[in-house]
């Protein structure tokens, strides 16, 4: 990523510890070695980050519980006291580790976490413009991708603060606009603040516009046979699967125009990313993945709803139309019919009035669909045969509130975006699209 070398694989040595260039601080590579360093090592690395005064310091880890969550790294939840409390400190912690010794797969994900571990540290700077987990401590090492942050936990569900909401489980609130709207204009502060010029120098080189590392799908290198393929496989999975999917996206002339337009785009992909990739006024430090759990609410003294936004993996300058894909992805099709266009007018004014170039809605909702339309062509319509693959026996008449889809987040979630992506489509005059 960005040039540095690869991570090397296999444990660090020095038996699970390695040494972190940011606060010049030995960090552990895993939650064992973690423990084994105990309250010591918390004041150390909290003092070296700054966020524990020299005179005080951590006595006692009181709670470790590992915490199974997210797709990354190994975690753990941690209960600790100080020799001297203060409101400003946070005794129930979150530890997570950029490495997973028991999971390649997770493990395999490392490199996510650098710029999460940098952004950590940048959020402790004044005026930062948005509200993101305290980080006590945060550390990496380049040779081999180990990476520790140590933050608040989140008391989901208590003193005000809502509880935990799932991805792509909209339809069991009772105001998801108004939590959307709330995490768009977070999004339209964190760009601007950065396109304001707001960055200390040696931070903004932390962050620079990679969009090839945020491209999902995107570099596959399908066939037009291969994408046809897929087309006839959605075709299929309407007919046999119908209360998965609204009825505009199961009509045969909506599966024609994906059976025409689809190649299109796909032929149409260099140009779309050198569209992505062209419009200075749009890139800005972003959160690629917004979504709703992806951020915590509460209510302020006047009864406004806010949030906080957590997993900031990957985080990097991004074209923002990317980012509010990120951020609607898993939202319910009629917030996207009924509600998109005033979302994109109040990203535009939250950017314009943080210090960030005015921008017209419009471009923004050309480069949202431009980004959306073409990651789905390349990943999403493969999602019919996953849901196959993963659920063989799913009888005819389920809907998406059937236990095996509702209850596997990763069903839910790709079944769910596959279906915002189609109703983009169907809303979209993909010719006029490429040719504004």
């Amino acid at each position: 990523m960005n040039g540095a070398a690869p991570a090397a694989a296999g444990k660090p040595m020095r038996d699970g510890w390695v040494h972190g260039a940011a606060t010049d601080t030995d960090i552990p590579a895993h939650p064992e070695a973690l423990l084994e360093g105990g309250a010591p090592f918390l004041t150390r690395a909290f003092r070296a980050t700054g966020s524990l005064a020299a005179d005080n310091s951590v006595t006692a880890i009181r709670r470790a519980e590992s915490f199974a969550g997210g797709s990354t790294g190994s975690k753990l939840l941690l209960d600790v006291e100080y020799a001297q409390h203060c409101n400003s400190l946070h005794d129930r912690l979150f530890a997570k580790f950029s490495r997973a010794f028991d999971n390649p797969a997770r493990d395999n994900a490392r490199l996510q976490m650098r710029r999460e571990v940098r952004f950590a540290l940048l959020s402790r700077q004044p005026g930062f413009p948005i509200r993101v987990p305290t980080c006590y401590c945060a550390d990496w090492e380049d040779a081999t991708g180990t990476g520790l942050l140590v933050t608040e936990r989140i008391a989901f569900g208590e003193g005000g603060i809502e509880p935990h909401r799932d991805k792509c489980r909209d339809y069991e609130l009772d105001a998801p606009l108004e939590r959307y709207r709330t995490i768009v204009r977070a999004l339209g502060r964190l760009a601007a603040w950065d396109r304001a010029g707001r960055l200390p120098p040696a931070a903004a080189e932390d962050f620079p516009f990679a969009p090839d590392e945020l491209t999902v799908g995107a570099q596959q290198a399908l066939t037009r046979d291969e994408l046809l393929a897929r087309v006839e496989r959605y075709r299929t999975f309407a007919t046999d699967y119908p209360a998965l999917l609204p009825r505009a996206l199961r009509e045969g002339v909506f599966v024609e125009r994906l059976r025409t337009e689809a190649p299109v785009l796909l032929d149409a992909a260099p140009r779309v990313l050198d569209i992505l990739m062209g419009e200075p006024a749009l890139v800005a430090l972003c959160h690629w993945n917004a979504n709703i759990d992806n951020a915590w609410f509460w209510r302020d003294g006047a009864g406004e709803l806010d949030c906080g936004l957590l997993d900031w993996g990957n985080v990097s300058r991004m074209n923002v139309g990317m980012a509010l894909w990120g951020c609607l992805s898993g939202a319910e099709v009629p917030l996207w019919d009924d509600h998109l266009q005033d979302l994109l007018a109040l990203f535009a004014r939250e950017y314009r009035d943080g210090g960030g170039p005015a921008l017209a809605p419009a471009l923004l909702d050309r480069h949202m669909r431009l980004y959306a339309l073409l990651m789905g062509v390349n990943w999403l319509l493969d999602v019919p045969a996953y849901v196959r693959r993963r659920l063989p026996g799913l009888p005819g008449t389920a809907d998406r509130l059937h236990a095996e889809i509702a209850g596997d987040e990763t069903l839910r979630v790709r079944l769910q975006m596959l279906t915002v992506f189609l109703n983009l489509w169907h809303h979209t005059d993909i010719e006029a699209l490429l040719h504004a």
